[in-house]
């Protein structure tokens, strides 16, 4: 395997579920997602010796799934599309890895562990909707609630996990005292 290969599958490993979460939140239908996720790494391929070694992987990857989902909406014609929404998220995922404790894979952690702490009538409604990618009127009627009910709890599942998201990174945000 050549030296390009091995650093091109290393990285993707790195940023691949960042590529992921850019995607997700620009696009509502799973099928999109992992389209333009492969079409993205076959870009990114081919582009390889276009990247700037001295730079960041992941702005430019997901400068290139960027241009993708503008393709995509033009030819969809979709009309929910602004820049302004990616200009945002590519502002909060450039920030990740500043500080100690602050890298993706660190988010992560600390989401999974807020879910995983949810009371279950709370983390069973986030585990189908966001893991098993239930729609809320499926699940509502997995869970035997009125789409009313489903609703509500998925809003106060969020709020818990949000709470704790805010209590876990509020330490990484404060500032460093100088000496």
């Amino acid at each position: 395997m050549s030296h390009a290969k091995k650093l091109f599958e290393t990285l993707v490993r790195e940023h691949a579920d960042m590529l992921t979460v850019y995607l997700r939140s620009a696009l509502g239908n799973v099928s999109d997602v992992d389209d333009l996720f492969q079409e993205t790494m076959v870009v990114a391929w081919r582009r390889l010796d276009d990247f700037d070694h001295t730079r960041p992987f992941g702005p430019w990857l997901r400068g290139i799934a960027r241009k993708l989902l503008q393709a995509h909406y033009r030819q969809a014609r979709a009309r929910r599309y602004t820049p302004a929404i990616l200009d945002r998220l590519e502002a909060r995922l450039a920030q990740l890895g500043h500080h100690p404790g602050d890298t993706w894979r660190d988010k992560l952690e600390m989401l999974r562990g807020c879910v995983q702490a949810l009371p279950e009538h709370y983390h069973a409604v986030v585990t189908l909707r966001y893991f098993q990618e239930q729609a809320v009127a499926q699940l509502a009627h997995t869970l035997r609630l009125s789409i009313a009910a489903a609703k509500k709890r998925l809003q106060r599942a969020r709020a818990l996990v949000l709470d704790c998201m805010e209590r876990k990174l509020a330490p990484l945000s404060s500032p460093v005292d100088q000496p």
